[in-house]
């Protein structure tokens, strides 16, 4: 294997999880040009990226004059392997015109029967996200996963373009100026029923510590809501703590970055969880209306699932959440208790 091709150009936490089958393949095929096609955007988590020879981005916005452009860029590096974790044909389009030697893929992808091999896609309780992908290059490395892995750099650094919220490091390599000890929360998903309340994450960085530093982390169409979170009108008052609003100001992997040296980091069912599996940050997922069981669970060292302890029927909804409660009650988030985050401080 002299030229590899891994295609995930799918959603963040998908793009990070993916990186498992990266190492994997470094590890057995040390001296391939390793390459990975990810959609624009995604491109920014792999700067520097230590040992990927070129990361190919995929508007997938443009035209389809610019994916023919995409395909005759694959085919002119004559790959040995492609191997296409996603399942929709235009990925799969790709992959059988790449030309490449060998190709492989789920068999739920359209058009898999023209692979060089397909792989049965397969989701049950006990089966990670990384399991599946691992499968499929199981037969050229072995049956067991890496870990997914991001490589940010330290901050603060010269590349960073970090704002001055963040403080320098102090004397025992820590951030915060007052203890060393910060925490992170994201707080926002996509999907409305994902998203653990704002006014519970009020509650708990009611309980947070005075002298420490809270994040809050997101993108841009996030900031409201952490601004909502950081001046609640619910009439609680915060503890001393300083609370800092970084939606949309730091990049995903200057967030990977901060949230290495946390004291812990908070997030729902969403991409922020997969940042800190991917750095290996301790991290508490709180899983509103998904489950662990879809196989999207953290995999920190150390790393804790909260959720509601009581039996929903309704629970879960979807695979990917829903954008409203289906019965109105939310309960698969409201009756979420507060201890069970308070004991991750």
């Amino acid at each position: 294997m002299k030229k590899i091709l891994v295609i995930q150009t799918a959603s963040i936490g998908d793009v990070i999880l993916a990186t498992a089958v990266l190492e994997k393949l470094r590890h057995y095929f040390p001296d391939a040009g390793l390459d990975f096609m990810v959609k624009k955007g995604m491109e920014e988590l792999f700067r520097d990226h230590p040992f990927l020879n070129h990361v190919v981005v995929w508007d997938k916005s443009g035209k389809q004059k610019e994916f023919l452009k995409l395909i005759k860029q694959i085919r002119k590096e004559h790959y040995d392997l492609v191997v296409d974790i996603q399942r929709f044909t235009r990925t799969g389009l790709l992959t059988v015109l790449s030309r490449a030697k060998e190709s492989v893929g789920f068999n739920k992808n359209p058009l898999s029967s023209f692979f060089t091999k397909s792989i049965p896609h397969e989701i049950g309780p006990d089966v990670h996200e990384t399991d599946r992908n691992q499968k499929l290059i199981a037969d050229i490395t072995d049956e067991m996963p890496e870990k997914p892995r991001l490589y940010p750099k330290e901050i603060p650094d010269a590349g960073y373009q970090i704002p001055d919220k963040i403080p320098p490091k102090t004397s025992s390599g820590i951030r915060d100026p007052a203890s060393g000890i910060y925490y992170t929360i994201s707080p926002a998903s996509l999907w409305f029923t994902k998203q653990f309340p704002a006014e519970k994450w009020v509650e708990l960085i009611s309980k947070i510590p005075p002298e420490a530093t809270v994040y809050l982390l997101g993108s841009k169409a996030d900031f409201d809501l952490c601004e909502k979170i950081q001046h609640p009108e619910s009439g609680i008052r915060y503890p001393a703590c300083n609370i800092i609003n970084l939606a949309g100001e730091i990049s995903l992997l200057e967030s990977a970055a901060l949230m290495k040296q946390a004291k812990m980091n908070f997030t729902n069912d969403s991409a922020p969880m997969h940042l800190a599996s991917a750095v290996n940050a301790p991290v508490t997922v709180v899983y509103c209306s998904t489950t662990p069981d879809f196989g999207f669970g953290p995999l920190s060292d150390d790393a804790a699932v909260i959720q509601v302890t009581e039996t929903l029927t309704c629970r879960p909804c979807g695979l990917h959440g829903l954008q409203r409660c289906p019965y109105d009650h939310f309960n698969c988030a409201m009756q979420i208790e507060l201890s069970q985050l308070v004991s991750r401080i």
